[in-house]
């Protein structure tokens, strides 16, 4: 059967479901509405009545944050040295430029190149993990000032390059008075090989 017949045929049927249905759903309606009538809800109280702790969050949630950022922090996480207790430490770079800095007691040389933005990598974090902050130290003398490189460092100094006698990494060398006047060479390169590669 083709379309036009077919919607022929139904629509006098859909007509007659109309007008016998409109009725009936006029009465619900009512019936709907009659109901709703005769138990209104309560009104919600007014604001007046509310705590004040409740108005004051209610106010927060809908007014707009102030915009803020947070201090910027060097990368180093040093504090610059209180006036008088100050200790030197002379950095080589790659260059063969001298950088020579005023830094505090207990600071080490990983620390101190990276808030300065000199290049020593210190790829994992300073936890004596790799050798990317190996250092050479340019005098015996404060070389022999130096607490002995433990285990983990040697192992680490094994994998540096261009290692020396007086080689040591940047993060085990923590500023005392004794090494104030301390300097030290970058080297030309280094070798990103952790312990980890090796487990």
């Amino acid at each position: 059967m083709s379309t036009p017949k077919l919607l022929a045929q139904t629509l006098p049927s859909l007509r007659l479901a109309t007008r016998r249905t409109a009725p009936s759903i006029a009465r619900h309606v009512v019936r709907c509405y009659t109901a709703a009538s005769a138990a209104p809800r309560p009104a919600p109280p007014a604001w007046s009545s509310q705590p004040p702790i409740r108005r004051s969050l209610w106010s927060a949630a809908f007014q707009s944050r102030p915009f803020s950022v947070s201090t910027a922090v060097s990368h180093g996480h040093i504090q610059p040295p209180k006036p008088g207790e100050e200790l030197y430490v002379t950095f080589i770079d790659k260059e063969g430029v001298e950088h020579k800095l005023a830094v505090s007691k207990g600071d080490n040389l990983l620390d101190i190149a990276q808030a300065h933005d000199l290049e020593m990598e210190g790829a994992c974090g300073g936890s004596c993990a790799c050798s990317t902050c190996h250092v050479i130290v340019m005098d015996q003398e404060y070389y022999d000032r130096m607490p002995e490189p433990d285990d983990d460092e040697n192992d680490m100094l094994d994998l540096a390059f261009g290692l020396q006698e007086t080689s040591r990494l940047g993060c085990q060398v923590v500023m005392t008075p004794e090494l104030n006047g301390l300097r030290v060479k970058l080297p030309a390169m280094t070798r990103n090989l952790q312990s980890s590669d090796f487990k």
